[in-house]
């Protein structure tokens, strides 16, 4: 069986546990974060386990700029890259962290390039 390239983290599904059953408040999902550690030598992603609780090189943390809820049960977040940020950098995962700093959910991909001159927009999905 192949692992998910994508996954609420261990620490997002306590706080979940915890919050449904009253014992603490759900900290918001707050920022978003970019690296380049995402991938394997051959550029095939790695496989998540929801274990992780940082991204394997992080390159950038950014608040996040918006959401939307797609489905009723998925909330989709974006954040932007402006121009000159992560010039020239290979991207390869992401990561959601709550207003607490841990991190919720996390992604690899290929590696996507980032040009000076041309912004990019990232969404990724909580899905429930």
């Amino acid at each position: 069986m192949a692992a998910s390239k994508g996954v609420i983290t261990v620490v997002g599904r306590k706080k979940l546990c915890k919050a449904h059953a009253g014992d603490i408040p759900l900290p918001p999902i707050t920022h978003i974060a970019w690296g380049d550690g995402g991938v394997l030598e051959n550029g095939t992603p790695k496989a998540t386990f929801g274990t992780e609780i940082a991204l394997y090189n992080e390159l950038l943390k950014k608040e996040i700029t918006g959401h939307v809820y797609p489905e009723e049960t998925t909330c989709r977040y974006t954040g932007y890259l402006d121009k000159g940020e992560l010039t020239e950098k290979e991207i390869s995962e992401m990561g959601l962290y709550d207003a607490e700093g841990d991190l919720i959910a996390y992604r690899t991909f290929r590696r996507k390039g980032k040009d000076e001159d041309i912004p990019l927009s990232f969404e990724m999905d909580e899905i429930f």
